[in-house]
Order: C-alpha cells, then structure tokens, then sequence
C-alpha cells in the first residue's frame, strides 16, 4: 500500500464527527472502527466497489476504471440509480490490462484510454478508479491524472481506493475524499439563494430524491447538489456554496459533511427520507438550520404547513392497510441508516419489529433504534442464513424485509419477503413512498401462493425424503396387499 493511501486512509479515520472515535488514543484511532478484512475475504464488497458505489450516481461524469476488466464487471445497474438527464454514468469504461501491462505497467495505456474517453464522449470531467491491480504494480494514478488534466483541459478526477485497502463502507469515504480533494469548491454557481442545501449519502434509488424534491421545492428549498444520486459534476463542484448539509447515510460519507463544516463552516445533521414522522422531522430541521443561517423567518410557518397537509394525506391513505396489517411481525436485516428509519416507518403502520440488524450501523444508529424501540429493542449484530430460517420457521415473524442475498432463506422458510435494500424496484423515501411502502407489504402478506405452499405435501411436511410419509398412514395407502400381488 503506498504511503499516500495510508495517510488518506488514517485521515479518514480520524473522524471528528465520532464522539466514540475522538475518544480513543491515536494509535487506536488509526485502526478505524471496523476490522479490516484480509485479501481475499472482502465480503459484502471492496474499497474499489465502494467508490463507485459513492461516485457513480454523478451522471454526467465518464467512470473510468483502471484494472482487469473483471472489475469493472461490478454491475450497476443492480443498483437502479436514477437520472434525470445524462446516461453516460451506465456507460461501463475501463482499460481491461492484461499480462503484459502488468510487466511494464499500464499507465501509458490509461492515458490513452481517458484520450478516447475525451475525445468520444467530452464529458464534463473523468473520475479514474485504481483498482489492486495496477496499485499492486506501482501505477501512478494521481500522476497520469494531473498530466491528461494538463493536456486535455478537462478535470481528470483520481479515486484512490483499491480493493485490498478495506472494506466497501471505506472506499465510500475514499470517495468522499477524491470530492473533497479535487472537486468540492473547484467551481462557482450561477447564482446562490439564502435556502441552498446539499444532500449527502443519497444515491436516488429508483428515483427516491424525485419523491422528496417537491416537497421541498415547494418550500423554495433549493437542493444545490446532491451527493451524488442524479448529481452533476458543476453542482458537486460548487456544493461548498450551500447554507446547510443534510447527511443521509452517516456510514458512507460522513467525512464530506464534517470536512465542509471545517472548511467553509456549512452546519450539517443526518436526517432521514423513510417513514411519515422522520420525513416530517427532516423538514423540520431543514427549516430550522435554514433560519438560523439566514433564510426568512417565515420558513418555519410555511414548513409546518406544508407537513400537516402531507401528514393528514398520507395516514388517510394508508388507513385502508392498518387493520390488515395490524399486530403483523416483521424481521428487519438490512443496515446504516435504514436499521432505523425503516423501523420507525413499519411502527406507524401498525407492523412489530421482531428484531433489526445492526451490523453496518453506527453507535449512533443503535442509539436511535433504542429510543424508536425502547426497551424491546431485539438488535442483531450478526445472525446466519440457518438462524435467519430457523426465526422464520418458527413462525415469530410474518414477513422478511431485507437485500437480495437473503430472499432465498425467507422463501426456503415459505414466508414473504420485501426486497428494502439498493436492488428494490420500488421507492419509499418521502410520504408517498410510505404509502408505497405500506402497500408492497400488504400485498406480500396477502399473497395467495402462501397459503399453498404451506399445505404439508403427500410425502411429509419437510419434503426432505420419501420416507418421511406418516408412520400412520394404511398400509393399502403405500403399497399394493399381499394378495394383489401375482404369484
């Protein structure tokens, strides 16, 4: 690892925004706060898939990663971030090394490749991604970078966060850190209002930010940046002008709120999208920040206005779902923020958290869940997919909510499931997204298939083997009698 990416990596880690972290010796704080995985062993994603994660919603930026093109096989599209305007962030760009770059290296034909990119497509700007690989061999990214820069006349933007550097929840900050690096605060806007915002950690999933931007459009709330689902490589660039920062995911980049406080003394909080009372509380906050760096006065009035209509309109909405939904169980395995937005969400429509995840989640996230939940609160740090069945066969909950990787133990348990992670087809951010959300549940719950694929079959309940047929059944029922069997 070089000694550059060592120190990003302890800048990083030494977080001011952690009470926890600030609390601990140097050398401690050094090590970060999550064991570091071994090669070979980085489970639920790398550095390198991270950073793209973090950056790639910056739609009109070409992606570029430096590497086999194996890596760049990470597929996005699993993702369903939405844009508003350019696809060129679907646009997969890479330059695929082989056996002899790795001998000689391969920084001649990155150069090469951010030319093509240039010269194809004249983007805004070009984010180039190291990967092991060519970190591995000794390429210079940062170097290369600055020399296309130079000679192209665009931003070449270096992310420095190969795979075996850590876990994917570092390259998110990694990301961060090439914004705050070479982007943040590199440009101007066109013009600037006293109710400026950024939004920090969204990643506009299925179009979420679309669900909550006209809300507060309708309250003149300019949303000056968002980093970065639906962003804008000019909007990134001049974020440092907003009047306040709202941190949506914490585990992802609350190195960008904290570091902009720092620097040009923007006040940040993290809020959260999900659920009829967080939306409202968002607002709120947004509101009071707004105020208090100069906006009108009269925000406030307006704002809590606009939250009574909302509030009034959604619970009339999802009414209709309460009484079937009421008393409901539901197990919560997903991470971050959602181990308790999504929570206090489910609560206002009636549903009971048999237990929620925690593990991707801050101490202040755990902090939040017990003051949602009180002293029911039933976190899991860690639960395997044979724990993960056995809660659901036992039938202590109704429905599953989480990613992808886990629909196969609720569907092996016969129970419904709800896919609430990145790969989700429908959103549920803002108070039409609760509704949404309230809906998906419904109709898995009531699903009919359930109930058939419930019934025990012929063979025995589990289905296992043949020989698991009831001991007690006739003998006429299993075979053919003595007599009826021909001499």
């Amino acid at each position: 690892m070089s000694a550059s990416l060592k120190a990003k990596i302890a800048q990083v880690f030494d977080e001011p925004g952690c009470e926890k972290n600030q609390g601990k010796s140097e050398k401690e704080r050094k090590k970060g706060c999550t064991k570091q995985l071994s090669p070979g062993a980085a489970a639920g994603g790398c550095a390198f898939d991270g950073a793209k994660i973090a950056l790639q919603p910056v739609v009109d930026v070409a992606h570029l990663v430096h590497g086999p093109i194996a890596c760049e096989g990470n597929s996005w599209d699993n993702r369903h971030s939405a844009s508003s305007g350019s696809q060129l962030y679907r646009t997969a760009f890479t330059t695929d090394i082989n056996e002899l770059d790795v001998i000689y290296g391969g920084e001649k034909r990155l150069f090469k490749s951010i030319r093509e990119v240039i010269e194809k497509y004249d983007p805004p700007a070009v984010f180039v991604y190291q990967t092991c690989v060519t970190a591995l061999i000794g390429d210079d990214l940062e170097a290369v970078c600055q020399r296309a820069s130079e000679k192209f006349g665009k931003p070449v933007i270096p992310v420095n966060s190969p795979g075996f550097a850590g876990p994917k929840n570092l390259g998110n900050k990694l990301g961060g850190e090439a914004l705050l690096d070479y982007v943040i605060g590199t440009r101007e806007p066109a013009f600037t209002t006293p109710c400026d915002i950024n939004i920090i950690g969204e990643y506009n999933l299925v179009g979420e930010l679309w669900q909550v931007k006209p809300l507060l459009d309708a309250l003149g709330v300019r949303v000056l940046s968002c980093i970065s689902g639906d962003g804008r490589y000019q909007e990134v660039a001049s974020a440092h002008r907003a009047k306040v920062n709202m941190m949506v995911c914490s585990k992802s980049m609350i190195n960008i709120a904290t570091k902009m406080e720092q620097r040009w003394g923007i006040p940040y909080f993290e809020g959260s999208f999900y659920g009829i009372g967080d939306m409202s509380d968002t607002l709120r906050q947004i509101a009071q920040l707004l105020v208090r760096q100069g906006a009108p006065a009269d925000l406030l009035e307006r704002t809590e206005r606009l939250i009574e209509v909302e509030e009034a309109r959604a619970y009339q909405r999802i009414e209709q779902y309460r009484a079937r939904l009421a008393g409901k169980r539901v197990l919560l395995i997903t991470g971050g923020v959602k181990s308790w937005s999504v929570v206090a969400a489910l609560q206002e429509a009636g549903l009971e958290i048999v237990g929620t995840s925690i593990k991707k989640s801050t101490r202040e996230d755990k902090e939040k869940i017990k003051e949602i939940m009180g002293d029911d609160a039933h976190m899991i740090d860690d639960m395997t997919p044979r724990q993960m069945y056995q809660l659901l066969k036992d039938a202590k909950a109704d429905i599953m909510l989480s990613g992808g990787r886990s629909q196969f133990v609720a569907l092996k348990a016969r129970m419904p499931w709800l896919d609430i992670n990145q790969e989700r087809h429908h959103p549920y951010a803002g108070y039409e997204g609760m509704v949404e959300l309230v809906h998906e549940i419904d109709r898995a719950l009531a699903n009919p298939v359930w109930q058939q694929v419930r019934i025990a079959a012929p063979w025995g309940d589990d289905g296992e083997t043949l020989g698991a047929v009831n001991a007690t059944a006739a003998p006429s029922a299993l075979a053919p009698s003595p007599a009826a069997i021909p001499a």
